[in-house]
């Protein structure tokens, strides 16, 4: 029917205008119901199909049950794609589809001046306008002068879509209303419907009349643009030139994760054991483990964190490799089991997805505040190597990287990840597996002349026996102990030279681990210096000063400890080292106290990550 009506108004309207941009921000924003994160990833995978480059933010609630209609109960999607390469997802949107009063309050403050507006007007009654703390209706008077705004009825036209579909009622029908939403932005941005409509013939096989009702509801919104007479203009954002050819899978920090864990495992030639209990926002590394099983992949969900990390232990202790992963608080709840494994000299990985705190803080929101935890958050001298990824896609091989080291040094190893690495996407080419270098996990079966603490001379690690092996009997625990036979030992002397033995260990990763690279001039008046996901704004906003004649390099940690053995050379060789990160100081803390040198700080802990204007801004400020 929706066709139908469709082809008739069309032959009256004009054909609309054209206009070629080379990337567009859009937020698509509502209640937790309102299958936001649905519409902003077909949109994004769309695009990436298309040729695009894409970067996404998703925005989810903090509240698992928020009422409806309120600005703790929204749900967001932002999506940037390009025809060039892109680093974040963008600063502030320049489209914005409100499915509800709140949606439109919440994010009005972030849109581009002139910026675009897609507003469900069938929302914008008396209690939905309460609820968002609006005392009158902003799409009446002048309020929003300065855009253009688009009222769209997505709830009556989406009903009016399946009013002939019998038994189907009004709350079932408002479900597909973002589908509505979908094909208008679909007909805007001149993106293909296909695409989705096979998705809902794959997702929902299962339930015809779900595929039936969201495909009409798609068209109906996607011919509602062609043939309405507020839509002008008609946007192209070009794919990309020159893009290496390969296949492209688009993925998320945590995916990427999921797939290293994996792949380090088969590289190994162990079973993946991974135990966990599901905390925002590492939750979704467990449920993907768990559709692996058929790669030898065992998943614990355990009852409690200290939990979890006991029986990570224990399956490192059994030989094979072991994982765990959680956020800040979380990892408080590990770290005296952390502490047993460094002692114990066992190899694992600790994944920390950082999120908003202190204490349960801000689940769903990013921060980079656990650095200091990571490094200190034990009792006594306990070091532990710590890695962090930049980009959701460099997260796979930094996985891979912190495996092959845990089981190289024989210690636990944390990969530090954020909220917004973990939640963002971007299109990652698929590597060749056989290009991945294997990992050596070789046991000791040879009983002649063992210890449980004899060392390789080389990175000073212990042999790692598998329990049971015969001759090879021994005893390890939490206890201090005498280096090489692991007796219980509470001499002075023991304690001291195992304790320094271990830190020596960890301290010698530097000459395993890559130096740091540095990108613009070898040496000047600014360093930007950078880690984990501040990556993508810290680049833009370099490249952008540089553009504007401003001479300023960049760096970025992926290796916090320890630290590229290079680092203090390459920070003599600046006077001024400017450090944004996503808390009150702690790396600049920590260069402070290894360097004499002058630290700029950047700081700021909103839940969200830095706009490339909030560093570009800075970068001036200080070379001005």
């Amino acid at each position: 029917m929706a066709e139908t009506v469709a082809s008739s108004a069309s032959a009256d309207k004009q054909e609309p205008r054209e206009e070629e941009r080379q990337s567009v921000v859009i937020v698509f924003s509502g209640d937790s119901g309102d299958g936001m994160q649905l519409t902003g990833d077909q949109f994004t995978n769309t695009s990436a199909i298309l040729g695009n480059d894409v970067s996404t933010f998703p925005d989810i609630p903090a509240e698992i049950r928020a009422p409806a209609g309120t600005i703790p109960g929204l749900s967001g999607y932002q999506v940037n794609f390009s025809s060039t390469e892109l680093y974040t997802a963008g600063d502030s949107p320049q489209v914005l589809v409100a499915m509800n009063p709140a949606a439109l309050k919440a994010n009005l403050p972030d849109l581009d001046s002139g910026g675009t507006i897609i507003v469900n007007t069938d929302t914008f009654n008396r209690n939905g306008l309460r609820k968002a703390g609006y005392e009158s209706n902003p799409l009446e008077g002048e309020g929003l002068s300065g855009y253009d705004v688009h009222q769209v009825p997505l709830t009556t036209l989406t009903r009016n879509a399946l009013e002939d579909i019998e038994g189907m009622s009004n709350q079932e029908k408002d479900k597909c209303k973002n589908a509505f939403a979908l094909g208008l932005v679909f007909w805007m941005f001149d993106r293909p419907i296909d695409f989705t409509m096979k998705f809902y013939e794959t997702k929902f096989a299962s339930r015809p009349e779900v595929v039936e009702s969201n495909s009409r509801v798609l068209k109906a919104g996607y011919y509602y643009g062609e043939t309405a007479e507020t839509f002008q203009t008609r946007i192209n954002v070009p794919s990309r030139q020159a893009v290496e050819s390969g296949v492209y899978k688009r993925l998320t920090g945590n995916e990427a994760i999921v797939l290293g864990l994996v792949t380090a495992a088969q590289k190994a030639n162990k079973p993946l054991f991974y135990g966990s209990y599901p905390i925002t926002p590492a939750s979704t590394i467990l449920e993907g483990l768990a559709a692996l099983k058929n790669f030898d992949v065992r998943t614990f969900q355990a009852e409690d964190e200290i939990a979890a990390m006991g029986s990570v232990i224990g399956a490192a202790f059994a030989g094979t490799l072991a994982a765990t992963a959680s956020s800040g608080p979380g990892i408080a709840l590990k770290s005296e089991a952390i502490n047993l494994a460094v002692v114990m000299e066992l190899p694992m990985l600790v994944v920390n997805v950082q999120r908003g705190g202190p204490s349960t803080g801000l689940p769903t929101k990013t921060e980079q505040a656990d650095l200091l935890e990571v490094l200190f958050g034990r009792n006594g001298e306990s070091p532990i190597p710590v890695l962090a990824p930049a980009t959701p896609v460099e997260c796979f091989n930094m996985t891979i990287e912190a495996c092959r080291i845990a089981i190289r040094y024989m210690t636990p190893v944390f990969l530090l990840s954020d909220g917004y690495v973990a939640n963002n996407s971007e299109p990652w080419k698929i590597p060749d597996p056989a290009l991945i270098e294997p990992i050596e996990a070789n046991f000791r079966t040879d009983p002649e002349g063992y210890q449980p603490y004899m060392r390789d001379e080389k990175t000073l690690a212990r042999p790692w026996v598998v329990p049971g092996t015969p001759g090879m009997e021994h005893r390890i625990g939490g206890l201090g102990k005498q280096d090489v036979t692991g007796n219980v030992s509470y001499a002075p002397e023991d304690h001291e030279h195992i304790i320094r033995t271990r830190a020596q260990k960890i301290a010698g990763i530097a000459d395993y681990i890559p130096e740091l690279e540095v990108t613009g001039p070898e040496e000047g008046d600014l360093l930007v210096l950078g880690w984990g996901g501040t990556y993508g704004a810290i680049r833009a906003a370099v490249e952008q000063v540089q553009g504007e004649g401003l001479e300023v390099a960049r760096a970025h940690l992926r290796h916090l400890n320890p630290l590229p053995r290079n680092l203090g050379n390459v920070l003599g060789r600046y006077k001024q080292i400017l450090v944004p990160e996503l808390n009150l100081g702690q790396l600049a803390f920590l260069l402070q106290g290894h360097f004499p040198v002058r630290v700029i700080k950047l700081n700021k802990v909103q839940g969200r990550p830095f706009q490339i204007r909030e560093v570009a801004d800075k970068i001036r400020e200080v070379l001005r």
